[in-house]
């Protein structure tokens, strides 16, 4: 980590809420560097961030914390944590491309309730990268008109090894084998997976650890392990 936005990024990911984080002048910094954590190689993420405020913004800075001026210390830290968050975030969406935006937008839209209250539940059992999967997947259905690819795709990213079977020709069903145990939090991915994503008239049925038999695959022909279809 080198900037103030990649920390804050990182941060984010991490689980901290934006006001979690606290800049403060550091006493001691390389003036090659924004950040100056005691450890320079350091991804762990600590809640009070010793940073270099005129590595970048010496224009804005440097009449404001003059060395020498030891008046006013606790406003001063205030005001600095409050325009380093600014900052931040101007550097944050100087970053962002188009899809991102629709992205946050959707994101948005989800913790509105704008695709109703199941929904919402629903998004609480995710990480906020798996939110950000679902939401990509969401934008690329909607340019694409693709409803099957990014139905299995936003499985298949959420759960890494499953197997999901789509039978259009006959019944218009989905056979979904997940191979891991049934949990309450599982069962809130799929159903947001249902809800955005599965085509109308489908339906779905769930194998959570035990595959159904198919017949010359010898892998889900075990004893003991088939479950019937």
């Amino acid at each position: 980590m080198n900037y103030i936005w990649d920390l804050l990024i990182r941060a984010e990911e991490q689980g901290f809420a934006r006001n979690d984080i606290h800049f403060i002048c550091a006493t001691s910094y390389s003036p090659y560097m924004e950040l100056s954590p005691q450890v320079l190689n350091t991804t762990k993420i600590e809640q009070t961030i010793e940073i270099n405020p005129y590595y970048r913004y010496s224009e804005v800075f440097k009449h404001l914390f003059q060395p020498d001026n030891v008046t006013d210390m606790e406003i001063q830290e205030y005001l600095l944590d409050i325009v380093i968050h600014f900052l931040g975030d101007i550097d944050r969406m100087q970053g962002m491309n188009r899809k991102e935006y629709f992205m946050r937008f959707l994101l948005q839209e989800f913790a509105a309730h704008t695709f109703g209250q199941a929904v919402h539940s629903y998004c609480q059992a995710l990480t906020k990268a798996e939110q950000e999967i679902v939401a990509l997947n969401m934008i690329r259905m909607y340019q694409t008109g693709d409803v099957i690819y990014n139905f299995k795709n936003t499985l298949k990213k959420l759960f890494p090894h499953c197997a999901v079977y789509i039978n259009s020709e006959n019944k218009d069903e989905v056979l979904l084998y997940i191979g891991q145990r049934q949990t309450a939090q599982r069962e809130m991915k799929i159903q947001l997976i249902r809800t955005l994503f599965m085509p109308i008239g489908f339906t779905l049925d769930i194998y959570w650890t035990q595959h159904f038999g198919i017949v010359d695959v010898e892998d889900t022909m075990k004893i003991d392990y088939i479950a019937l279809y």
